[in-house]
């Protein structure tokens, strides 16, 4: 891999809907698209996943623009690598700061499968040719929230995970419960909870959960062991895994049952990698989370959710759940409640640059 330049551009849509937690509601996404090109003519694209503000992690689109520009890619640039593989060791002298890696790391898997003339998924050991697509409905208005999902469904997606918090957690699940008894249904918390809320949490065991994702707080792992040990819903933690070890030791602990992976929580598709393969040899079922991406990054969520541990469907949805258009071409397209993985090599995608031009408002470029 001969990398001869990298190029970083800010860009900034806002979404259709509100998409509201507990913690807030985002009306418009910023993110990071990192552009890498080698020396063959291949270009490898990546997605900065941070929020304008830190309040799913501590990243920042900011923060993310300033590790990428004066660390990770001067480290890049000085030292090289043969494979992406090789990047997260590279990186490894820079603490944290994940979702800045992983924008840079995914552009050189990107660039490794268009060099090796394969598709990302392949490259990565994916099997499958289509995978199921969920979604998620934020939205705390529940008469809105019913005639959302009754939408979903319609265009066939294969579950729904829904924002829950305490002040209504009961009520809103048993109404769509009671509207779609059938429903593979999900509920997810944003660390909305404590060990004080025992009993809201075991009174939702009647409905019949996939699972409730992160109950507690955002970096434990100790105190959902205890949760999981009283409640029959299995737990899911998402923010609370954000390394290989997190991972290891909260399924030593029996903190989960079930464990959610996104690339930019963690850091890269090699460490993505990692979490898959040793929850696949303790039979925890995991799936791929979303974060209002850009068509990008949801790309490489498809190849990732390509692999066989991924046994539930994921936040991987169409272009236009968020977008009026995306910034990729042609956009993700869900049919019959499935996403067809691509077979074109790398990510399978190509920039819409009319589109990019349109929503970018800051770009920089590196020469090596």
């Amino acid at each position: 891999m001969d990398i001869k330049g990298v190029k970083l551009s800010i860009v900034k849509m806002p979404l259709k809907l509100p998409f509201t937690t507990h913690l807030g509601s985002v009306t418009e996404r910023e993110a990071i698209i990192v552009e890498v090109e080698d020396r063959n003519g291949f270009t490898g694209y990546g997605e900065g996943v941070a929020f304008s503000s830190p309040w799913y992690t501590e990243e920042t689109v900011q923060t993310s623009y300033h590790v990428l520009k004066e660390f990770l890619i001067p480290l890049l640039s000085k030292k090289g690598i043969c494979h992406p593989d090789e990047a997260f060791l590279l990186f490894s002298s820079v603490r944290r700061n994940h979702m800045a890696k992983a924008a840079l790391e995914t552009a050189l898997w990107d660039v490794q499968a268009k060099l090796e003339g394969i598709p990302l998924s392949t490259l990565i050991g994916g099997t499958m040719e289509a995978i199921p697509a969920g979604v998620v409905v934020g939205n705390p208005n529940l008469p809105e929230a019913l005639k959302q999902i009754e939408g979903y469904l319609e265009q066939g997606f294969q579950r729904v995970k829904v924002k829950i918090s305490p002040e209504d957690d009961f009520q809103y699940i048993s109404e769509i419960r009671k509207q779609f008894p059938g429903l593979p249904l999900m509920a997810d918390a944003n660390s909305a909870y404590s060990l004080e809320d025992v009993d809201r949490l075991k009174a939702l065991d009647e409905f019949g959960l996939l699972m409730v994702e992160q109950p507690l707080g955002y970096d434990d792992i100790i105190d959902h062991a205890k949760l999981q040990s009283q409640i029959e819903t299995p737990i899911c933690l998402d923010e609370s895994i954000v390394t290989f070890d997190d991972a290891r030791k909260a399924i030593e602990l029996g903190s989960c049952k079930v464990i959610n992976i996104k690339i930019g929580r963690v850091g890269g598709i090699g460490e993505a990698k990692r979490i898959h393969d040793y929850c696949v040899s303790k039979g925890i079922p995991v799936w791929a989370g979303g974060m209002i991406e850009f068509g990008i990054s949801r790309a490489h969520n498809i190849a990732l959710a390509s692999l066989p541990g991924f046994t539930l469907p994921g936040d991987i949805s169409g272009s236009d759940r968020y977008w009026e258009a995306d910034i990729i071409q042609p956009e993700i397209t869900v049919h019959n409640g499935m996403v067809k993985i691509p077979e074109r090599p790398g990510i399978g995608f190509e920039l819409n640059n009319k589109r990019m031009k349109e929503v970018t408002i800051f770009e920089e470029r590196f020469k090596f």
